[in-house]
């Protein structure tokens, strides 16, 4: 689009279905790999993306051209498909439905980047649980706990 400009930065946060611990340290880094070049594909400046266990944190340069939901879409469905194409996992893998979508400013970006990348030693004191309500609290997010991800701790 032409005289069409932006800078929106996107932190978005998805959960394996059922919190099953399947994402592995053998494979992790391979998917992560995977999931930035789908954010590439998709014409978005993948940024982090990093993980535990059982959810994956993203960070990307969202494009003008793009909603958040189809984005959003792509990048499960095609990380899913890819994780059952290599039977990382004895049976097929899933993402929960939904996600965490939460903006923040170019100021913010090294320290999101940060986060992200560490991910595994924030997890050694805190459950994703935790982690997603300090989230969805510090960004003054209404929710209905019917709807949140399942979690199983």
């Amino acid at each position: 689009m032409a005289n069409t400009y932006s800078q929106i930065s996107i932190h978005a946060v998805f959960a394996v279905k059922y919190r099953s611990s399947y994402i592995t340290k053998s494979w992790r880094d391979e998917l992560h790999s995977y999931i930035s070049g789908i954010i590439t594909n998709e014409g978005a400046k993948s940024l982090a993306v990093g993980g535990w266990l059982d959810h994956v944190h993203i960070f990307f340069g969202m494009p003008v051209t793009t909603c958040i939901a189809d984005f959003m879409q792509t990048v499960k469905a095609n990380s899913s498909r890819w994780i059952n194409e290599r039977e990382f996992i004895s049976q097929k893998f899933q993402w929960q439905s939904g996600y965490g979508a939460f903006s923040y400013a170019r100021s913010q970006r090294s320290n999101v980047i940060n986060y992200i990348k560490n991910q595994e030693q924030h997890h050694s004191a805190k459950t994703f649980k935790q982690e997603y309500y300090e989230i969805l609290q510090k960004f003054e997010v209404q929710y209905d706990e019917k709807y949140l991800f399942e979690f199983y701790e």
